[in-house]
Protein backbone atom coordinates (compact mmCIF):
# COMPACT_ATOMS: atom_id res chain seq x y z
CA UNK A 1 0.00 0.00 0.00
CA UNK A 2 1.48 3.38 -0.96
CA UNK A 3 2.56 5.79 1.76
CA UNK A 4 2.57 9.56 1.31
CA UNK A 5 6.07 9.82 2.80
CA UNK A 6 7.74 7.46 0.35
CA UNK A 7 5.69 8.88 -2.52
CA UNK A 8 7.57 12.15 -2.32
CA UNK A 9 10.84 10.34 -3.08
CA UNK A 10 9.37 8.33 -5.96
CA UNK A 11 6.79 10.71 -7.36
CA UNK A 12 4.42 9.18 -9.91
CA UNK A 13 3.51 11.03 -13.08
CA UNK A 14 0.24 11.38 -14.98
CA UNK A 15 -0.18 8.30 -17.15
CA UNK A 16 2.03 6.12 -14.95
CA UNK A 17 0.52 5.96 -11.48
CA UNK A 18 -1.66 3.72 -9.37
CA UNK A 19 -4.69 5.84 -10.24
CA UNK A 20 -3.99 5.50 -13.97
CA UNK A 21 -3.45 1.76 -13.75
CA UNK A 22 -6.57 1.20 -11.67
CA UNK A 23 -8.78 3.25 -14.02
CA UNK A 24 -7.29 1.75 -17.21
CA UNK A 25 -9.74 -0.06 -19.49
CA UNK A 26 -9.29 -2.64 -22.23
CA UNK A 27 -11.34 -2.03 -25.36
CA UNK A 28 -13.30 -5.14 -26.31
CA UNK A 29 -14.91 -3.52 -29.34
CA UNK A 30 -15.78 0.07 -30.31
CA UNK A 31 -17.58 1.65 -27.36
CA UNK A 32 -17.25 -1.39 -25.07
CA UNK A 33 -14.52 -1.69 -22.42
CA UNK A 34 -13.49 -4.23 -19.81
CA UNK A 35 -12.00 -3.37 -16.42
CA UNK A 36 -11.21 -5.10 -13.14
CA UNK A 37 -12.37 -2.67 -10.44
CA UNK A 38 -9.62 -2.43 -7.84
CA UNK A 39 -10.28 -3.23 -4.19
CA UNK A 40 -7.88 -0.41 -3.36
CA UNK A 41 -10.59 2.23 -3.82
CA UNK A 42 -13.25 0.79 -1.50
CA UNK A 43 -15.00 1.96 1.64
CA UNK A 44 -16.20 -1.09 3.57
CA UNK A 45 -17.02 -3.38 0.61
CA UNK A 46 -18.31 -0.77 -1.86
CA UNK A 47 -16.22 0.91 -4.54
CA UNK A 48 -15.89 4.68 -4.05
CA UNK A 49 -18.17 6.75 -6.28
CA UNK A 50 -15.45 9.20 -7.33
CA UNK A 51 -13.21 6.36 -8.49
CA UNK A 52 -16.12 4.92 -10.51
CA UNK A 53 -16.74 8.34 -12.05
CA UNK A 54 -13.09 8.49 -13.10
CA UNK A 55 -13.36 5.02 -14.69
CA UNK A 56 -16.37 6.01 -16.78
CA UNK A 57 -14.79 9.39 -17.45
CA UNK A 58 -11.74 7.67 -18.92
CA UNK A 59 -13.93 5.45 -21.11
CA UNK A 60 -15.78 8.48 -22.50
CA UNK A 61 -12.51 10.33 -23.08
CA UNK A 62 -11.48 7.44 -25.32
CA UNK A 63 -14.84 7.05 -27.06
CA UNK A 64 -15.58 10.73 -27.78
CA UNK A 65 -13.70 13.07 -30.14
CA UNK A 66 -12.97 15.45 -27.23
CA UNK A 67 -10.86 14.26 -24.30
CA UNK A 68 -11.66 16.59 -21.36
CA UNK A 69 -14.78 16.25 -19.18
CA UNK A 70 -16.68 19.53 -18.87
CA UNK A 71 -19.81 18.26 -17.11
CA UNK A 72 -20.51 14.75 -15.88
CA UNK A 73 -23.80 13.65 -14.31
CA UNK A 74 -23.98 10.20 -12.75
CA UNK A 75 -26.78 8.17 -11.23
CA UNK A 76 -25.62 5.40 -8.89
CA UNK A 77 -28.09 2.56 -9.33
CA UNK A 78 -26.57 -0.29 -7.31
CA UNK A 79 -23.41 -0.63 -5.23
CA UNK A 80 -20.29 -1.59 -7.21
CA UNK A 81 -17.85 -4.17 -5.87
CA UNK A 82 -14.22 -4.99 -6.69
CA UNK A 83 -13.86 -7.31 -9.63
CA UNK A 84 -14.70 -7.59 -13.33
CA UNK A 85 -16.95 -4.97 -14.94
CA UNK A 86 -17.84 -3.83 -18.41
CA UNK A 87 -18.40 -0.23 -19.53
CA UNK A 88 -20.59 0.49 -22.54
CA UNK A 89 -20.50 3.94 -24.11
CA UNK A 90 -22.66 5.70 -26.68
CA UNK A 91 -21.96 8.91 -28.57
CA UNK A 92 -25.04 11.12 -28.32
CA UNK A 93 -23.81 14.16 -30.27
CA UNK A 94 -20.57 15.58 -31.60
CA UNK A 95 -19.88 19.23 -32.33
CA UNK A 96 -16.94 21.52 -32.93
CA UNK A 97 -16.40 22.52 -29.31
CA UNK A 98 -18.37 19.93 -27.33
CA UNK A 99 -19.30 16.28 -27.70
CA UNK A 100 -21.83 14.46 -25.55
CA UNK A 101 -21.92 10.81 -24.64
CA UNK A 102 -23.34 8.39 -22.14
CA UNK A 103 -21.78 5.42 -20.40
CA UNK A 104 -22.95 2.64 -18.08
CA UNK A 105 -20.96 0.24 -15.94
CA UNK A 106 -22.24 -3.34 -15.48
CA UNK A 107 -21.28 -6.25 -13.24
CA UNK A 108 -22.59 -9.79 -12.77
CA UNK A 109 -24.59 -10.69 -9.66
CA UNK A 110 -24.35 -14.01 -7.82
CA UNK A 111 -26.78 -15.60 -10.29
CA UNK A 112 -24.72 -14.46 -13.26
CA UNK A 113 -27.17 -11.77 -14.32
CA UNK A 114 -25.79 -8.50 -15.64
CA UNK A 115 -26.62 -5.58 -13.32
CA UNK A 116 -26.18 -1.90 -14.16
CA UNK A 117 -24.26 -0.14 -11.39
CA UNK A 118 -23.90 3.45 -12.60
CA UNK A 119 -25.10 5.48 -15.59
CA UNK A 120 -23.43 8.69 -16.77
CA UNK A 121 -24.32 11.46 -19.23
CA UNK A 122 -21.43 13.81 -19.98
CA UNK A 123 -20.22 16.59 -22.24
CA UNK A 124 -16.56 16.76 -23.24
CA UNK A 125 -14.42 19.47 -24.81
CA UNK A 126 -10.90 20.91 -24.81
CA UNK A 127 -10.01 22.69 -21.56
CA UNK A 128 -6.90 24.22 -23.11
CA UNK A 129 -9.03 26.10 -25.65
CA UNK A 130 -11.02 28.03 -23.03
CA UNK A 131 -10.52 31.81 -22.74
CA UNK A 132 -8.62 33.21 -19.76
CA UNK A 133 -11.42 35.63 -18.76
CA UNK A 134 -12.54 34.90 -15.17
CA UNK A 135 -15.19 36.92 -13.32
CA UNK A 136 -16.09 35.36 -10.00
CA UNK A 137 -17.09 36.08 -6.42
CA UNK A 138 -15.83 32.67 -5.30
CA UNK A 139 -12.85 32.61 -2.92
CA UNK A 140 -10.63 29.66 -1.96
CA UNK A 141 -11.39 27.96 1.36
CA UNK A 142 -9.29 29.09 4.29
CA UNK A 143 -7.29 26.03 5.30
CA UNK A 144 -4.53 25.78 7.92
CA UNK A 145 -1.08 24.84 6.58
CA UNK A 146 -0.88 21.19 5.65
CA UNK A 147 1.35 20.33 8.61
CA UNK A 148 -1.39 21.62 10.93
CA UNK A 149 -4.05 19.38 9.39
CA UNK A 150 -4.68 15.70 10.06
CA UNK A 151 -4.94 12.56 7.92
CA UNK A 152 -6.03 8.97 8.49
CA UNK A 153 -2.49 8.12 9.60
CA UNK A 154 -2.90 10.49 12.58
CA UNK A 155 -5.87 8.58 14.04
CA UNK A 156 -6.32 5.09 15.42
CA UNK A 157 -5.57 2.19 13.08
CA UNK A 158 -8.67 1.39 10.98
CA UNK A 159 -10.28 -2.01 10.88
CA UNK A 160 -8.79 -4.05 8.02
CA UNK A 161 -10.73 -3.43 4.82
CA UNK A 162 -12.86 -0.63 6.28
CA UNK A 163 -11.39 2.12 4.10
CA UNK A 164 -8.82 0.90 1.58
CA UNK A 165 -9.11 4.16 -0.36
CA UNK A 166 -7.37 6.04 2.47
CA UNK A 167 -4.06 4.41 1.52
CA UNK A 168 -4.32 5.76 -2.04
CA UNK A 169 -4.85 9.37 -1.02
CA UNK A 170 -2.93 12.22 0.50
CA UNK A 171 -5.71 13.67 2.63
CA UNK A 172 -5.14 16.31 5.31
CA UNK A 173 -8.33 17.44 7.01
CA UNK A 174 -8.96 20.87 8.52
CA UNK A 175 -9.06 20.34 12.33
CA UNK A 176 -12.15 22.55 12.58
CA UNK A 177 -14.09 19.92 10.58
CA UNK A 178 -12.84 16.97 12.62
CA UNK A 179 -15.11 17.21 15.65
CA UNK A 180 -16.84 13.98 14.59
CA UNK A 181 -13.58 12.06 15.00
CA UNK A 182 -13.44 13.19 18.64
CA UNK A 183 -17.08 12.45 19.37
CA UNK A 184 -17.94 16.18 19.22
CA UNK A 185 -19.44 16.92 15.78
CA UNK A 186 -19.95 20.63 15.11
CA UNK A 187 -23.37 20.20 13.49
CA UNK A 188 -22.31 22.53 10.65
CA UNK A 189 -22.16 20.04 7.80
CA UNK A 190 -18.72 21.15 6.57
CA UNK A 191 -15.61 19.26 5.47
CA UNK A 192 -12.38 20.81 4.19
CA UNK A 193 -9.06 19.22 3.29
CA UNK A 194 -5.87 19.28 1.32
CA UNK A 195 -6.12 16.55 -1.31
CA UNK A 196 -3.75 14.62 -3.53
CA UNK A 197 -2.81 11.11 -4.59
CA UNK A 198 -0.52 9.24 -2.21
CA UNK A 199 2.05 8.41 -4.89
CA UNK A 200 2.54 12.09 -5.70
CA UNK A 201 0.81 12.09 -9.09
CA UNK A 202 -0.34 15.61 -9.98
CA UNK A 203 -4.04 16.24 -10.56
CA UNK A 204 -5.68 16.22 -13.99
CA UNK A 205 -9.36 16.48 -15.02
CA UNK A 206 -10.02 12.78 -14.29
CA UNK A 207 -8.50 13.12 -10.82
CA UNK A 208 -10.91 16.00 -10.16
CA UNK A 209 -13.79 13.54 -10.64
CA UNK A 210 -12.29 11.53 -7.78
CA UNK A 211 -11.54 14.54 -5.58
CA UNK A 212 -15.15 15.73 -5.25
CA UNK A 213 -16.17 12.42 -3.62
CA UNK A 214 -13.09 11.46 -1.62
CA UNK A 215 -13.52 13.32 1.70
CA UNK A 216 -15.41 11.92 4.70
CA UNK A 217 -19.15 12.68 4.41
CA UNK A 218 -20.36 16.00 5.79
CA UNK A 219 -23.00 13.91 7.59
CA UNK A 220 -20.29 12.98 10.11
CA UNK A 221 -20.08 16.61 11.26
CA UNK A 222 -23.87 16.59 11.58
CA UNK A 223 -23.67 13.82 14.17
CA UNK A 224 -24.53 10.92 11.85
CA UNK A 225 -22.47 7.80 11.28
CA UNK A 226 -22.37 4.97 8.79
CA UNK A 227 -22.35 4.70 5.02
CA UNK A 228 -23.68 7.68 3.04
CA UNK A 229 -24.33 6.27 -0.45
CA UNK A 230 -24.48 8.66 -3.40
CA UNK A 231 -27.72 8.74 -5.36
CA UNK A 232 -26.71 11.33 -7.98
CA UNK A 233 -23.53 13.31 -8.57
CA UNK A 234 -22.89 16.11 -11.08
CA UNK A 235 -19.40 17.52 -11.59
CA UNK A 236 -18.37 20.62 -13.55
CA UNK A 237 -14.69 20.74 -14.51
CA UNK A 238 -13.78 24.40 -15.01
CA UNK A 239 -10.11 24.29 -16.03
CA UNK A 240 -7.07 22.04 -16.09
CA UNK A 241 -5.53 22.00 -12.58
CA UNK A 242 -2.02 23.22 -11.91
CA UNK A 243 0.48 20.76 -10.41
CA UNK A 244 0.44 20.42 -6.64
CA UNK A 245 -2.09 19.68 -3.90
CA UNK A 246 -5.74 20.63 -4.22
CA UNK A 247 -7.96 22.29 -1.65
CA UNK A 248 -11.42 20.74 -1.35
CA UNK A 249 -14.36 22.28 0.49
CA UNK A 250 -17.69 20.47 0.89
CA UNK A 251 -20.83 21.83 2.56
CA UNK A 252 -24.33 20.59 3.33
CA UNK A 253 -27.13 23.03 4.14
CA UNK A 254 -30.19 20.80 4.14
CA UNK A 255 -30.74 17.29 5.46
CA UNK A 256 -34.38 16.29 5.10
CA UNK A 257 -36.31 13.06 4.61
CA UNK A 258 -33.17 10.96 4.92
CA UNK A 259 -31.35 12.74 2.07
CA UNK A 260 -28.77 15.51 1.99
CA UNK A 261 -26.96 17.51 -0.67
CA UNK A 262 -23.21 18.06 -0.76
CA UNK A 263 -21.77 21.02 -2.64
CA UNK A 264 -18.06 20.72 -3.36
CA UNK A 265 -15.47 23.18 -4.63
CA UNK A 266 -11.97 22.14 -5.71
CA UNK A 267 -9.18 24.72 -5.90
CA UNK A 268 -5.74 24.13 -7.38
CA UNK A 269 -2.30 25.31 -6.22
CA UNK A 270 -2.62 28.43 -8.41
CA UNK A 271 -5.73 29.52 -6.50
CA UNK A 272 -8.17 28.70 -9.31
CA UNK A 273 -11.58 27.10 -8.90
CA UNK A 274 -11.01 24.01 -11.07
CA UNK A 275 -14.10 21.92 -10.28
CA UNK A 276 -17.52 22.17 -8.67
CA UNK A 277 -20.04 19.48 -7.85
CA UNK A 278 -23.35 18.73 -6.21
CA UNK A 279 -24.52 15.34 -5.09
CA UNK A 280 -27.60 13.92 -3.45
CA UNK A 281 -26.87 11.24 -0.87
CA UNK A 282 -28.85 8.99 1.43
CA UNK A 283 -28.26 8.91 5.19
CA UNK A 284 -29.37 6.59 7.95
CA UNK A 285 -31.13 8.49 10.69
CA UNK A 286 -31.23 5.62 13.20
Amino acid sequence: MPEAASAQATRAVIGDSEFDRDTALTQREPGVYDIDLSAGWTIINAVNGGYLLAVLGRALADALPHSDPFTVSAHYLTASHPGPAVVRTETVRTGRTLSTGQASLFQRDEQGNEVERIRVLASYGDLDSLPDDVRTTAVPPALPPMDQCFGPEDGPAPVDGSSEIAGRLMLKLDPSTLGWALGKPSGKGEMRAWFGLADGRDPDPLALLLAVDALPPTAFEMGLTGWVPTVELTVHVRCRPAPGPLRVSITTRNLAGGFLEEDAEVWDSAGRLVAQSRQLARVRLS
